[in-house]
């Protein structure tokens, strides 16, 4: 969606609907057009038309520091629900699991994920990186205890983006060992891993985006 002053753009909104949910992703106003209403007018447009055609739920995720934006959607009624990080694991870490107990399988044979996610984090998104997609679980004596779902990116680094069990950390250090290169993970969320542990097994937080919510009415 655009907003036009006259003849001329001067703020956007870009969304991706997939249900039940949509998502938006950018809003943008130009600096020479700020507190002029135009941020607020898309949002309230948007959901007028997802009241009708749906789906009705809507979803954002902003950057914590980001004051005036983090207030725009309250103003418009959206309620921070979740707090998500980006993480980075400390390279100094890697060390190879033992022997056997770590095994490659196909990412659809996990459970599907559940819970509180960001959305680069759902079944969904997950689903759409099939191709490129890889699987690691830790499992001694034929028995699941930690799992991974990452990615190569095209910046060399590796992108986690499941990660769950109690032995993730011997996991994670496996895959530091094998990888050799920076292992991020964006948008975690507490319930995918606490914070505290996430820094007990080797991550340190990178960045800190809240996930926010309304539901599409009618103007």
């Amino acid at each position: 969606m655009v907003a036009f002053e006259g003849d001329r753009p001067v703020a956007v909104l870009i969304g991706c609907k997939r249900p039940p949910e949509t998502l938006v992703r950018t809003l943008a106003v130009h600096p020479g057009h700020l507190r002029r209403g135009h941020g607020r007018h898309l949002l309230t447009s948007l959901s007028a038309k997802l009241a009708i055609l749906g789906p009705p739920n809507l979803v954002a995720e902003v950057p914590a520091g980001n004051a005036p934006a983090r207030a725009l959607f309250a103003a418009c009624g959206w309620r921070e629900t979740q707090t998500y990080r980006d993480l980075e694991f400390d390279p100094s870490l890697a060390a190879p699991a033992p022997s056997g107990t770590v095994h490659e399988v196909r990412p659809d044979s996990l459970p599907a994920v559940a819970g509180p996610l960001s959305w680069e984090r759902t079944q969904a998104t997950l689903a759409g990186r099939r191709e490129r997609l890889k699987a690691l679980v830790l499992a001694p004596a034929d028995r699941i205890e930690a799992a991974v779902a990452y990615t190569r990116e095209a910046d060399g680094a590796i992108g986690v983006w499941r990660m769950e069990g109690a032995g993730l950390g011997t996991l994670l250090r496996d895959l530091a060992h094998r990888e050799r290169t920076r292992i991020v993970a964006l948008g975690v969320g507490y319930d995918e891993c606490p914070w505290e542990l996430a820094t007990t097994i080797g991550w340190r937080a990178t960045g800190e985006t809240i996930g926010v919510t309304s539901v599409a009415k009618a103007q």
